[in-house]
């Protein structure tokens, strides 16, 4: 049987979304490692293979609605719904930096959800997420992503399950060795940074 974390990093490798270098996150914090999982998800038979493996991963129950926050989350989180034959919302910030529904999404009290991300690093937007729908009275079940930057150690408040577990070092920009190096920071992805 193949290990599904290297399968799913060689993934990453391959289309050139696993990246090393000098990064600033969207935390403000500093990384020699970066995961662009655009690059993997532009390729559908990736991102139905990863939707497939994280709904087996998953703990077993019934889910009505996936839901996950937008952007990076929309495609991991659209096939994970399409594997488990249910609906898919994702939430956006406002203009206030608040996660919401927008777009006519709703939630019906006790409906069961699992939130998808692409990569957590710190499970601070997850966590967000969890909130919202809790408080709209969805009954969260699970989380899931496909790579987990914490090592494990990101608590989003439900159980938690990734396809790939790194353990990526962060610094400080004040205490970074690579910003020591005279190495140029770059800032990938989508959101501004903190």
């Amino acid at each position: 049987m193949s290990d599904p974390n290297a399968a799913t990093l060689a993934a990453f490798r391959k289309t050139g979304a696993y990246l090393t270098g000098h990064f600033r996150l969207t935390s403000g914090l500093h990384s020699s490692e970066y995961l662009q999982s655009a690059k993997v998800l532009q390729y559908p038979h990736y991102a139905e293979k990863f939707g497939r493996d994280i709904r087996e991963a998953l703990p077993a129950g019934e889910v009505d609605v996936v839901c996950a926050p937008a952007m990076g989350g929309l495609i991991i989180g659209h096939e994970v719904a399409r594997a488990y034959g249910v609906r898919f919302i994702f939430t956006e910030r406002d203009s206030e930096g608040k996660m919401t529904l927008r777009r006519g999404f709703g939630i019906t009290p006790g409906e069961k959800v699992v939130i998808v991300e692409d990569v957590i690093t710190t499970g601070g937007s997850t966590r967000e997420v969890v909130e919202l729908l809790r408080s709209m009275g969805a009954v969260v079940v699970a989380a899931a992503s496909i790579i987990d930057r914490s090592g494990g150690a990101a608590d989003v408040g439900v159980p938690r399950v990734a396809l790939a577990t790194l353990h990526v070092m962060t610094y400080d920009p004040s205490s970074c060795p690579l910003c020591a190096q005279g190495l140029e920071v770059v800032k990938p992805g989508s959101r501004p940074t903190a």
